[in-house]
């Protein structure tokens, strides 16, 4: 199925490597062809009535307005980026307590194929959010890390899938068919240490699967060498110069990618480039 209908959360300041992720996101969903609707939540702060001096109801107005206008500058920059790519795009503002706007997000991202996520480098803010849209969305994420915002190509030539013969590595290949069959280059890659039979066996089948969807995929395994695999991953993509990685999320259970870390938060932490991630 193709990608027709995207989502774009926009939260937190309009910091310059942000505003630059909207413009990449906005150009993505161009280059997929698809409508794009943009969510600009802000926190909702109440605040017991009190009795303040004219200093401090300047300070607090002064406050209140930065906050409103960070959400403002996140718009304009997502109404210029798809006025300038002619996309078909509509936007939405909202105010909610701050515990709950990654489940209202996840709640709206419901109803769109993809969400396009600009991701912060190692920010809990930013993790809480993804780890809500993976367990509570049902549909696949493609973070945009914002540090890499200006080097970021809008089309994907060279997809790299992370493949760990996972319910959920199979998930996210199914879930980026569109974004596999329109790349100039595949490469499934698994990080094994050892190269079993099964190891070559289940990375086969899958190149053998994306050829009957037009996608011609090659296959290799590469070793850890004693390092993180999210790292190894990460390298891997940097040095052969892939636009994106397809991969699934939290292969062992939640709680323990949580206090131990894993590839999915090594990934979200700080992702090497395009990341499309499913549960």
């Amino acid at each position: 199925m193709a990608i027709k209908d995207v989502f774009l959360p926009l939260v937190g300041q309009a910091r310059e490597p942000t505003l630059a992720a909207v413009e990449k996101c906005v150009a993505v969903a161009a280059d997929l062809g698809a409508r794009i609707t943009a969510l600009a939540l802000e926190e909702e702060v109440y605040e017991r009535p009190r009795v303040m001096l004219p200093y401090d109801r300047e300070a607090a107005e002064a406050c209140s307005s930065r906050e409103t206008s960070d959400a403002q500058q996140l718009l304009n920059a997502f109404t210029h980026a798809t006025s300038r790519a002619n996309i078909r795009a509509q936007s939405r503002t909202g105010k909610v307590p701050e515990d709950q706007i990654a489940a209202v997000l996840a709640e709206h991202a419901r109803f769109s194929d993809l969400t396009l996520l600009p991701v912060k480098p190692h920010d809990s803010r930013t993790e809480s959010i993804v780890e809500a849209f993976l367990f509570g969305s049902g549909r696949p994420l493609l973070l945009c890390p914002e540090h890499l915002a200006d080097e970021l190509q809008p089309k994907f030539e060279n997809v790299m899938v992370a493949w760990d013969h996972s319910a959920r590595a199979a998930r996210a290949v199914g879930d980026a068919l569109p974004v596999l069959q329109a790349a100039a280059s595949v490469r499934v890659v698994t990080v094994a240490d050892e190269k079993t039979d099964a190891t070559a066996q289940s990375g086969a089948a899958l190149v053998d699967h994306l050829r009957e969807h037009g996608v011609h995929a090659s296959f290799e395994a590469t070793q850890s060498r004693g390092s993180s695999i999210g790292k190894v991953l990460g390298n891997w993509a940097n040095s052969h110069g892939m636009d994106a990685i397809v991969m699934g999320a939290y292969h062992h259970s939640r709680l323990n990618e949580i206090v131990w870390g894993g590839v999915t938060k090594t990934v979200i932490g700080q992702p090497p480039c395009w990341v499309m991630i499913s549960h």
